[in-house]
């Protein structure tokens, strides 16, 4: 008798989003249009401030967030690894990302590196999978040497490539090393060691006489289309929660008390579905924070507000992340910035 095929929640989460994001893409652009955007994403350094819908188009943002996660749980799938809290997070923030520096060139150099690590170690890959997520933090120095330099490209090319795999060869270790720095209070851990790494990386760089330019592509005037996609798509991932979580919002106050320190894993702590509306609320208070202060919803912004999301899983709750908020805006009324 043959079994029924099943798709497992958490996957099925992240593909709905997934495909939410190719839909929205195709919505707002044509396919052709689609196309040429890529093409201006995939082949253009992404180094900050570099935003995919000014760079490509909208459509083009979209889709390549869209298919940067759909290949990336493709990919998880094939190891059988089981969604937890950090990979949720870490899928978030790719997806985010990939509006504003990733893309499906620039993050598989970096996963090949880490995957040459766990060779080296003897152990499993999906032992270093969040490291490896994570570790694509790096991907816009791959775009940044294939593209951005003088070199033609078949010099480039292998350059970028070797650098990613190296990169991403040493993060882990590198992990390691530094979280023992914030004792687990910086949530992005793997982020801190990726400012550290490119600190060392940009200053080889100009060691060899390339500086890299800085850009500064920053979109303005879509926070209505914006906001209705984000506000519908948080919803339905806290409507979605609230359905797994048995029609209610049983265990939200147990969420609210963890501090969120790593390592706290709130599918494991609380459960999956009281996880989901966790994340839509982060979601939805990021979104309206950024239209209360009168902010963009652009390529960068949607990148972090993926990654609040994200974090929704391992760490940040309203209790916690509201205070920072108020913070930076009580900071901005205080100081004078040009």
């Amino acid at each position: 008798m043959n079994k029924k095929f099943k798709i497992d929640p958490k996957y099925g989460l992240m593909i709905g989003v997934a495909f939410a994001q190719i839909v929205f893409g195709f919505s707002q652009n044509s396919g052709t249009e689609i196309l040429s955007g890529l093409k201006s994403i995939l082949t253009q350094p992404s180094s900050l401030i570099s935003d995919y819908i000014g760079l490509g188009n909208m459509g083009a943002a979209f889709v390549n967030s869209g298919l940067v996660l759909l290949v990336l749980l493709l990919l998880l799938s094939f190891l059988k690894q089981e969604l937890n809290g950090p990979l949720i997070a870490a899928l978030f923030t790719i997806a985010g990302f990939a509006f504003f520096g990733k893309n499906l060139f620039n993050v598989w150099p970096i996963l090949l590196g880490v995957y040459g690590y766990s060779i080296f170690k003897k152990e499993k890959f999906n032992k270093f999978l969040v490291a490896a997520l994570f570790g694509t933090a790096m991907a816009p120095a791959i775009s940044e040497i294939a593209f951005g330099s003088s070199l033609s490209l078949m010099v480039s090319l292998p350059l970028a490539l070797f650098s990613g795999i190296l990169l991403g060869f040493l993060i882990y270790p590198l992990a390691v090393s530094l979280i023992n720095v914030h004792q687990g209070y910086n949530l992005y851990n793997i982020g801190f060691v990726v400012g550290m790494t490119g600190l060392v990386f940009v200053s080889i760089l100009r060691s060899f006489g390339y500086v890299p330019t800085p850009k500064l592509i920053w979109t303005t005037g879509n926070n209505l289309v914006l906001g209705i996609y984000l506000i519908t798509l948080f919803i339905l991932i806290l409507l979605y929660g609230f359905i797994m979580n048995n029609n209610s919002f049983r265990n939200v106050r147990k969420i609210l008390g963890h501090s969120g320190k790593l390592m706290s894993d709130f599918i494991q702590l609380e459960g999956y579905g009281v996880t989901l509306i966790n994340m839509g609320l982060v979601g939805l208070i990021s979104v309206v924070y950024i239209l209360l202060i009168q902010g963009d919803l652009n390529g960068p912004t949607i990148g972090g507000i993926f990654t609040v999301a994200g974090f929704g899983a391992f760490g940040k709750h309203p209790k916690n992340i509201l205070p920072i908020f108020l913070g930076v805006l009580l900071g901005s009324l205080l100081k004078v910035f040009s």
